[in-house]
């Protein structure tokens, strides 16, 4: 048995046939018009975690907001608690606040491929000024990153680093982000009745693959103007999102897909970016782009059939590890099903913590052996 410890997703990247990132090969962003859900938008809350938009997520506290033709009456289109406005195209949109002083809500996703050095792509998305915003601003932007951002506050999301000084001390500093995509500061985004489109161009330093939107700018520096709405819900400026684009403008050159080694009966492969609520099985939507890389393998070779296993850490009962192992490599199953993998070619088992591949006694050890793997069980 041959385990391989690379990413199911770099993996399919040197699969693909004739994958130099080029104009033609299209938008390297999952869902990019938020058509695809797992479930219908409810309520906006002004608390709380944006739900049911496939291969997007909100990286702060800062709740954003899905809205679609199937929901309830707050977050419908074209007519919802925000106002008024019909999507860019398609059925769906997003939702985030930007300014409200110091409060931020962003929408983050993971591309396709990692950016390659060197290589010029442009980036655009749309944007129309909600009806009830009281605000508007001009410095909305796009951030591209080889590590996820993520904050566990409200405030704009920042870059927190820790320096090591002499003696064992260590400073804690915070910069912010400088998005390589920025709406001209003197232009506001201030139209709340059709899309303006924010775009730019930039050369990849390489490996870039999350993709976050919203305002990374203070208040003060984000030419913020008020509005005449006079039927405003809370201050701030909020906008709705949609059609999010990055296409490569070059054509740099990655390895052959000849090169590639193929799976073979026998090997296994952890999905190291599925990931769950804390202690659930419920599959987190950054598990996307991992779960829509094993989709597409298992339909580039359809004879195939994997075992899915469910692995934890020794935190915990034996029979509770057991179960909840058991019940995530269940839910990776019936995610596949969910989306045309024939349920014959899937088995799924969980081992609970006795098959780790690291020590638990670190926490980043411990973090090693909560995962996902697959056998294949037949080429």
């Amino acid at each position: 048995m041959k385990h391989h410890w690379i990413t199911l997703a770099c993996l399919l990247l040197l699969l693909q046939q004739g994958h130099s990132q080029s104009a033609s090969d299209g938008n390297l962003v999952f869902n990019p018009s938020f058509e695809e859900h797992s479930e219908c938008p409810q309520r906006v809350d002004a608390i709380g975690i944006m739900r049911g938009v496939d291969a997007w997520w909100q990286p702060t506290k800062g709740s954003s907001d899905y809205f679609h033709a199937c929901g309830g009456r707050e977050c419908l289109t074209p007519r919802n608690k925000m106002g008024m406005q019909a999507p860019h195209t398609g059925d769906a949109y997003c939702g985030i606040y930007t300014s409200k002083e110091n409060y931020r809500e962003y929408l983050q996703t993971e591309l396709k491929q990692p950016l390659v050095a060197g290589a010029t792509y442009r980036v655009s998305f749309w944007v129309s000024l909600a009806d009830k915003s009281p605000h508007a601003v001009a410095t909305l932007g796009a951030l591209l990153t080889s590590e996820r951002p993520t904050d566990t506050t409200w405030s704009t999301l920042t870059r927190k680093e820790s320096i090591a000084l002499e003696e064992g001390l260590t400073q804690s500093i915070v910069t912010h982000f400088v998005p390589q995509i920025v709406n001209p500061t003197d232009h506001v985004l201030d139209n709340p009745t059709a899309w303006t489109e924010v775009s730019g161009e930039f050369v990849a330093a390489g490996g870039e693959r999350y993709l976050t939107l919203g305002n990374f700018k203070s208040f003060n520096h984000s030419h913020v103007v008020y509005t005449n709405a006079n039927n405003a819900i809370l201050p701030g400026a909020y906008y709705y999102i949609d059609d999010v684009s990055v296409v490569c403008l070059s054509t740099p050159t990655v390895p052959s897909a000849d090169t590639v080694q193929a799976l073979h009966r026998g090997d296994v492969l952890t999905l190291h970016n599925v990931l769950f609520e804390t202690d659930k099985s419920d599959l987190l939507p950054q598990s996307y782009n991992e779960l829509h890389a094993l989709i597409t393998l298992l339909n580039k070779y359809p004879t195939m059939r994997i075992e899915l296993h469910g692995h934890t850490d020794n935190q915990g009962t034996a029979e509770h590890n057991r179960k909840l192992s058991e019940a995530r490599a269940q839910a990776v199953a019936e995610y596949l099903i969910s989306r045309g993998i024939d349920k014959k070619r899937l088995v799924w088992r969980g081992f609970g913590k006795t098959r780790p591949i690291d020590t638990n006694d670190t926490p980043e050890g411990r973090q090693h052996n909560r995962r996902v793997e697959y056998l294949v069980v037949e080429e």
